[in-house]
């Protein structure tokens, strides 16, 4: 390699020749030595290894990490993604997989405990449903007294209320025979039955003011009649307990037949040993051989035996006013005393024959 060129002159022309740097030549001998004029071509190269020697050797050659200062400002407002990549997790040591059978058996017990509690919540959801309604018909079964119920079939006042004879309306039925209100609608204060021996049984119509608790839950459920006659059972007696029919009025109230047919007796009615108005008996011309017997009143001067009668026309006579006799039970559901005429049916008597 060689350093810095350097021309030489001489005879036949200047030539280049190297100079080898710290390198030095031996002189040539005298007679060889020729007068040579060095001519630089160049200006002398930069000497880098001024600033460069010594620096180089003590700094190794390996690039160096440039530590980071973390920017107190978030330039980037791009979300962080998820890497792809899932991490390479470390082996674990997980419990051994159920068999088929221990799965089932873990399915049925998961599907039977699920069935229970909707069973659970379906009975208590019903439970309280029902317990609603009962509580709801309880009330309103409740929601009427006896007294109220008997308002319906009160009278109004007797100097308030026509006179004359009743609109026909049927009031009881015995098979094919049946039994007309005997006194002026407006005048009839409340209307029972009660049990009488030797009479027979009759079919009210209307609806019965003081039913049980079951009877008046099922007419708010399944509904009843609100138009037509109230009517109550009374206690007392024995026999059939709707044998005997009791029209409630005031004293000296109108009565009239309740069906049709003739008269075959007027007889005394005893109360308590002593004689109190008269029993008529009427054998109806729709069932001869019963006999419809009213009693508890006093007889029209114009009744005989043998009259025929009219149903809801024939006059037959007035209430008797029996309070201070007896404690009448119709009082109960009524605003006065209880005073009322008694409907009872009757085989007739047969003839017998020697």
């Amino acid at each position: 390699m060689y350093g810095r060129g350097t021309a030489v002159t001489s005879a036949g022309g200047p030539t280049l020749r190297p100079v080898t740097r710290g390198r030095r030549h031996a002189a040539r001998p005298a007679e060889h030595a020729r007068p040579v004029q060095v001519i630089d071509l160049r200006p002398p190269e930069w000497e880098w290894s001024f600033f460069e020697d010594g620096a180089l050797a003590l700094d190794p050659h390996e690039l160096w990490e440039e530590p980071v200062e973390p920017s107190a400002t978030v330039v980037s407002q791009t979300r962080r993604r998820r890497p792809r990549l899932k991490p390479v997790l470390a082996s674990v040591t997980v419990p051994g997989m159920p068999s088929p059978h221990a799965r089932a058996r873990g399915r049925g017990r998961r599907a039977r405990g699920l069935r229970t509690a909707v069973d659970a919540r379906s009975v208590a959801s019903l439970a309280f449903v029902a317990a609603v309604v009962v509580l709801t018909l309880v009330l309103t079964a409740f929601g009427s007294s006896p007294t109220t119920a008997s308002a319906e079939v009160a009278a109004a006042p007797s100097h308030l209320a026509p006179t004359g004879p009743p609109q026909p309306q049927i009031v009881a039925l015995q098979g094919p025979l049946r039994l007309q209100l005997p006194i002026s609608q407006p005048r009839v204060t409340a209307i029972g039955y009660h049990a009488s021996e030797g009479a027979l049984a009759l079919e009210p119509l209307g609806k019965q003011g003081n039913r049980g608790l079951l009877g008046r839950i099922a007419d708010r459920i399944f509904g009843s009649r609100r138009d037509g006659l109230v009517y109550y059972q009374l206690g007392g007696g024995s026999g059939p307990s709707t044998a005997a029919l009791d029209v409630g009025a005031a004293p000296d109230t109108d009565v009239f037949s309740p069906v049709d047919g003739t008269v075959i007796g007027i007889t005394g009615h005893e109360l308590n040993g002593r004689q109190h108005g008269v029993r008529v008996d009427i054998q109806p011309t729709s069932a001869p051989s019963l006999v419809v017997s009213v009693t508890r009143l006093r007889r029209d001067p114009q009744l005989t035996v043998g009259s025929p009668v009219v149903a809801a026309s024939s006059r037959l006579g007035a209430v008797l006013d029996l309070s201070g006799l007896e404690r009448q039970a119709l009082a109960r559901y009524t605003q006065d005393a209880g005073n009322h005429v008694t409907l009872e049916v009757r085989p007739a008597p047969t003839l017998a024959l020697p």
